[in-house]
Parts: structure tokens; sequence; C-alpha cells
């Protein structure tokens, strides 16, 4: 497949623009997108899957009075085009006006020179199919060598993309993205008794190569999880502090940015509505928006409408400060962008960028240490959430706080309480945030919640 350059994007994106405004549009937005994908998944040392695969589209997004409508193609060739702009124009005719459907401010729009976030690597794009295998071989095989109990493996698998992503506007905005983006797994087995198997799962990510752990040493953390799980067992219904490991914090952490985006607000669906200035969580817990961490995973200088990339505040100290907006969310509710608009496939809706609770000063250890009974989780499973009233519950494995340490590995109990309740019982904050995701918490700790066992 033919590569394209930022200026190829460009101009075809502008070739778009101005032949949909020709042919009747109001406001015409396209977006572009280029990169290749490859990914390498070996089990037990066999290569099990290998893909690398370019991939290029565009999405049109056009209003003509006040009626919007989207469409795309992967067919870039002029008659691809063509259909693409024909097929948008013959949607916008069927859509309802919307009185507030328009592009944002063109004097909010981000000019240039657009800030460098450090998300593109030249050495992590270079990488070859053979490198990728290699570095899920030598996880593996360093996962599997770390203990003779471990002889199972669902496997490991490595991962990266590089992408190029151009908007243009007919407002006059322009404007391209490059990003890298590497991630390597690994998920050893170990035999219990009773014929159970422990599964131990690590990874680490990054938009550098040279910023991702060493494939041995990952291989090394998922046998250590894995082998710590053997033996698990059931514990009693009861009421106790739970701690939550960063990756288990996150999940947490997800549940409460879907009741702060735009879209659930002005549906009214979120048990969050109206409670700005409200005190909604610990005054440990500070949220954070910021979609200009050098590097970060979910890192842009602009956003889907082309506004300049901002940090946002959500939650400050335990006071909701406000929520995440696109502009169309925004006039729905008489208020502002904040720079939160995401493209899918043309079409917009607010969504987070690197939306995180920022670390505390405690480490792990000593959260754990001062946690007199409790469950530290490591995992959970399913997704019991409720976004308009804010209940929670969800499976749950991880270990046995006793007198300040772990006393032995738990499954299959249940976690459950009010996202609102829990949020506000936070008692610690950890120091361990790391942004391997656009999602990222540190190690907290809910002084009590419901934990149902045997």
């Amino acid at each position: 497949m033919e590569t394209l350059t930022a200026s190829d994007l460009t101009a075809l994106a502008t070739r778009i623009a101005e032949q949909a405004r020709a042919a009747g549009a109001d406001v015409a937005e396209v977006s572009v997108d280029s990169g290749w994908e490859l990914s390498a998944r070996t089990r037990l040392g066999e290569v099990e899957l290998l893909e690398e695969a370019g991939t290029r589209s565009v999405a049109l997004r056009l209003i003509r009075d006040q009626r919007v409508s989207v469409s795309s193609t992967s067919d870039l060739s002029t008659a691809g085009v063509d259909r693409c702009i024909s097929d948008a124009l013959m949607l916008a005719e069927l859509s309802e006006p919307d009185e507030l459907a328009g592009p944002a401010d063109v004097d909010q729009l981000c000019s240039p020179p657009h800030p460098d976030l450090s998300l593109y690597d030249d050495a992590l794009a270079a990488l070859t199919a053979d490198d990728a295998i290699e570095w899920a071989r030598a996880a593996e095989q360093a996962a599997l060598h770390a203990d003779p109990r471990l002889t199972l493996s669902e496997g490991a698998t490595f991962s990266r993309s590089a992408t190029h992503h151009t908007l243009v506007f007919s407002s006059g905005f322009s404007g391209t993205v490059r990003g890298t983006r590497a991630w390597l797994e690994v998920n050893p087995v170990a035999e219990d008794v009773g014929g159970k198997r422990r599964q131990g799962s690590y990874f680490t990510a990054h938009r550098h190569l040279a910023e991702l752990e060493s494939a041995e040493a990952v291989g090394r953390e998922a046998a250590r999880r894995a082998l710590a799980k053997l033996g698990a067992r059931k514990i009693d219904t009861s009421e106790a502090a739970v701690v939550f490991e960063p990756d288990a914090a996150r999940s947490i952490l997800g549940a409460f940015a879907e009741c702060v985006l735009g879209g659930a607000i002005w549906r009214q669906a979120s048990y969050l509505v109206g409670r700005e200035g409200e005190r909604v969580a610990a005054e440990g817990i500070t949220v954070v928006d910021d979609p200009l961490l050098a590097a970060g995973p979910r890192s842009r200088p602009f956003d889907g409408e082309g506004l300049r990339s901002r940090r946002n505040v959500v939650v400050d100290r335990g006071t909701l400060q406000g929520f995440l907006l696109d502009s169309y969310a925004a006039r729905k509710l008489g208020r502002v962008s904040t720079g939160n608009a995401a493209r899918s496939g043309g079409a917009i809706a607010a969504a987070a960028s690197n939306f995180f609770l920022v670390g505390g000063t405690q480490s792990a250890e000593d959260i754990i240490a001062s946690t007199p009974k409790g469950l530290y989780v490591t995992d959970m499973m399913g997704f019991g959430f409720n976004p308009l009233t804010g209940d929670f519950s969800r499976g749950a494995s991880g270990f046995w706080i006793e007198n300040g340490k772990l006393a032995f590995p738990v499954s299959e109990v249940t976690i459950s309480s009010n996202l609102d309740s829990m949020l506000r019982a936070v008692d610690a904050v950890g120091n361990d945030l790391r942004h391997r995701t656009g999602l990222a918490a540190p190690t907290f700790r809910v002084a009590t919640m419901t934990i149902a066992g045997t």
C-alpha cells in the first residue's frame, strides 16, 4: 500500500472539504487517517498469530441547513471520494435539523504552531515482524523459566502502531498528529490444587521503544503474579477496607469518567448531574484530564473539533469542578467546550484524554501495612455499574490483609457499594501512578465496602 505523507493527507483532506462545500455543504470537516499496525502473539514459544496491515480512511462530517451527516470510506480513489461526498449530502437531506448543530467557534480553534508532545518514535515505527516475535517470545520465556510450577501459558503479545491523523475544516483549521504506540503483555498459567489454573498477567506500554520495560522484566512480573495466586480461597462475607492496586483502581476511575462526559450530563444519565461545586469524593482525591502530557497515551495538541487541548481539573480535593464537554454538549448545557471532542468515524462526542487520579504520598506497601483487615484487589471481573445511580458491584480477586500484611490469596468474591460512597470513603492514596493507558490511578484504599464471599 502506498505510504501517504503528512502533506499528502492534508492535500487530500483539503480537496475533499473544498469539493463538499462546492457541492452545497455549509460546513465540511474531513479527517484522514493512515497508519501501520503490527501484532505478534506466541504461545509456548511458537508463533500463534502474526498480523501486519496498513490502514487508511477518510471520514466526512458535513452540515447543510442545520442538518448533520457523516460518511466514510477507505477507497481514496477519485470515484471513492466522490461517492463519500454524495452519500454525505444525501444523508443530510434525510436528517432532522438541529439548531445546536455547528462547528466549533472559529476564534477558539488551535492555531499553529501546534505543541510537540513527543508522540512519535522512529525506532518504534521501524520495528519489524521478527522484532515483534522476539519481544513476545522473550517475555513468555522469562515467565515460564521463572519457576518450574509454570508450565502453561495463555501466550504473549507484542503490538505496535504508527499512525497519522489529519483534520481539515472548511472553517480554515488544518492539523496533523503523528503517533506511535507499543504494548507487550504476557499471561503465564500455574497449576493449582484441584485442577484449577491461576493466570498471571502483566504488561508494559509506551509511545517510545526505549521507555518500554524489558521483555524479561515483564515476564518475571507476570510469573510472580501467577504464582502469588496459588492456594487462593474464598472468604466469609464481611464489611472491610478494600485496597485497589493500580490496574484495579483505574477500572474504578473509568466508571467515574463515564459520569463526567458531556453526553451523560445533558442526557441526565449521570449521578453527578447538578452537583458542580459539591463534595463528591474524599479530600485526598483530585482527578485531572490532561491531553498535554508529554508522550501520554491519549495526548493530542488539539481535539476532534480543532480546539487547542487544555488541562481540565475535574475534581479538586474532593470537590467536583466541572464536566468534559465537546461543542455540542456545551451548547446543550449553555457552556463552552473544554476541548474534549473526539471523532469516531466522523461522528463527534465528548471523551476523556489522559484521565487520572493524582498520586498521593504513601507507598502501596505503607497503605497495606496501615490496614488492619481488608481485601487487596488485583483483578476485577464483569462490569456491574449504573451511572445514573452510581451503584457498583463486580467480581474480584486478590489477597486478604491481616494485621497489615498480605495473608493469603482470595478468589471468587464480589465487592459492592455506591461509587459516590466509595470515593467519599477513600482514606489513602498511593504514590505509584503510572501513565501506561489513558486511564490511570495509583493504589488507593476505601475505608469500608461490602465483600460478598461464602
